[in-house]
C-alpha cells in the first residue's frame, strides 16, 4: 500500500474508516484516500507580458548567471542556483519568470519560512508592478490565486499539477530539508522544471548535479563587489562569552550600528533581551514572539539596537549596516549551513557593504571550520 499524495508506504500511517483507506502522514493537508491524487483545480493560465524594474542594474556575473537559468529551462532541464547570501538570487530569477509569464505559463515561488514569503512578495510586487502578486502563507490564505504565486513549501498542497515553473528557495532549510511528505508534495505541485535557490546545498543537491539531472549554476560574488564577511572566532568559557558580547555591543552602540545576536534557544533569547535591555535597546526575536512584523519594522527604523534571535531570522532578513554575533557557536543546532546564513546577514547592502562578524564559542567545532573555510574559497571563486 502507498499513499500516491506523499509517498508514505509505512502501514502504521494508514487507518480505515467507513470511507476507506487513508494516510495520517499527511492528514494535515486534507483527508484522500489511500491510491488517490488531490483534486487538480483550475489554474488560470494566461499570456502575460510583464517587464520588471529593479532598484540596481545586474552585474556583468549576474547577467551571465540569468541568462544561462533562461537556457537551460528553454531547454527543459532543472536548476540549481548555487549563489553567496547577499549574491542577489531573487533577482537572478526574475529573467525566468518574465519569460515563464511571457509564454502563458503558471509561476510558483515556494520558500520555507513565513516572513520570507512576505519579503520576497513585496520585493517581486515592486518589481513586477503591473502583477498581481499573492503571498499564501498563515495567515494569508484568503486569496490563492494570481499572477505570480509566493507561497511556504506547506501551502503548496493547494497547487496540485499548478505549475509549470516551480522556484524553491531555501531547500536546505528546515521544514523542507528531509522532510519527504514536503518533497512529494513539491513535485505534485510542478507539471514543469524546478528551479532551486540555495546559498548552501546538500550533498544530495550536488549528487544530482553530478549525476546530471540538474544543472547548476553559480555566483559567489555579492553586486558591490566586496567579499563576503569572514567572522572571527573567539573562544571563552560561557561566562565571558557574554562579556565578550556585552564589549561588542558598546562599540557598535557608540557608532550608532545595530547589531543580530543569533543563540541558540528560544528560553536563550528571551532571558539574554531581559539582561541587555539595562544596557541596551532591545528585544527577543523567536517562533514564539506575538506580532513579528512590527518588531522588525521597529528594527528596520532603529528603534532597536540589538535585536536577539534564534535561526528563524537566519535567512532572508536584510537590514542595511547590520552586524551579527553568534553566541555559543558550538551549539549542536548550529550547522554549517546555518552559520553560512547567520554570517550571510552581514555586508549585503550595497551602500554599506562591509561590517563585522563574531563567533562566540568554548571550543572551534567542525562546522565552526568548514563554515568559515566555505566562505574563504567562495572569496576565492568570485
Amino acid at each position: 500500500m502507498q499513499c500516491l499524495r506523499c509517498g508514505n508506504t509505512e502501514e502504521r500511517y494508514f487507518y480505515k474508516d467507513m470511507k476507506g483507506w487513508y494516510c495520517r502522514k499527511c492528514i494535515m493537508f486534507g483527508r484522500i484516500a489511500v491510491g488517490e491524487l488531490p483534486e487538480r483545480k483550475p489554474i488560470d493560465r494566461k499570456v502575460i507580458h510583464a517587464d520588471y524594474q529593479l532598484n540596481y542594474p545586474l552585474t556583468p556575473a549576474q547577467k551571465q548567471c540569468a541568462s544561462q537559468i533562461v537556457q537551460y529551462l528553454a531547454h527543459g532541464q532543472d536548476v540549481l542556483v548555487y549563489a553567496a547570501c547577499g549574491a542577489g538570487k531573487t533577482e537572478l530569477v526574475m529573467e525566468a519568470i518574465q519569460q515563464s509569464l511571457r509564454k502563458g505559463y503558471k509561476v510558483g515561488f515556494a520558500i520555507s519560512r513565513r516572513q520570507v514569503v512576505l519579503e520576497i512578495r513585496d520585493r517581486m510586487q515592486t518589481a513586477f508592478s503591473g502583477l498581481k502578486v499573492i503571498a499564501v502563507c498563515e495567515g494569508y490564505t484568503d486569496v490563492t490565486e494570481g499572477d505570480l504565486i509566493i507561497c511556504t513549501m506547506h501551502q503548496l498542497y493547494r497547487y496540485h499539477a499548478a505549475f509549470d515553473l516551480l522556484i524553491m528557495d531555501e531547500v536546505d532549510a528546515f521544514p523542507y530539508r528531509g522532510n519527504d511528505v514536503l518533497k512529494h508534495i513539491a513535485t505534485h505541485a510542478c507539471i514543469g522544471n524546478r528551479l532551486y535557490l540555495t546559498a548552501t546545498p546538500d550533498e544530495e543537491m550536488l549528487s544530482e548535479v553530478k549525476k546530471g539531472n540538474l544543472q547548476m549554476v553559480e555566483l559567489f560574488q555579492r553586486p558591490h563587489g566586496y567579499p563576503l564577511i569572514v567572522p572571527k572566532v573567539r573562544t571563552a568559557l560561557p561566562s565571558m562569552q557574554l562579556l565578550f558580547l556585552i564589549r561588542f555591543l558598546k562599540e557598535q552602540h557608540k557608532e550608532h550600528a545595530q547589531t543580530l545576536v543569533f543563540v541558540p534557544t528560544i528560553a536563550l533569547a528571551e532571558k539574554m533581551s531581559h539582561w541587555l535591555r539595562i544596557l541596551f535597546r532591545c528585544t527577543s526575536f523567536t517562533s514564539k514572539t506575538m506580532d513579528k512584523e512590527a518588531v522588525l519594522i521597529k528594527f528596520h527604523v532603529h528603534h532597536y539596537e540589538c535585536l536577539i534571535a534564534t535561526t528563524v531570522l537566519e535567512r532572508g532578513i536584510t537590514i542595511k549596516g547590520i552586524h551579527v554575533v553568534i553566541y555559543q557557536a558550538d551549539h549542536p543546532v548550529f550547522n554549517e549551513a546555518s552559520l553560512i546564513q547567520m554570517i550571510g546577514r552581514v555586508g549585503r547592502n550595497i551602500e554599506m557593504p562591509t561590517g563585522r562578524g563574531l563567533f562566540l564559542c568554548t571550543k572551534k567545532t567542525r562546522d565552526i571550520e568548514r563554515c568559515i573555510r566555505a566562505l574563504q574559497l567562495m572569496n576565492g571563486r568570485h
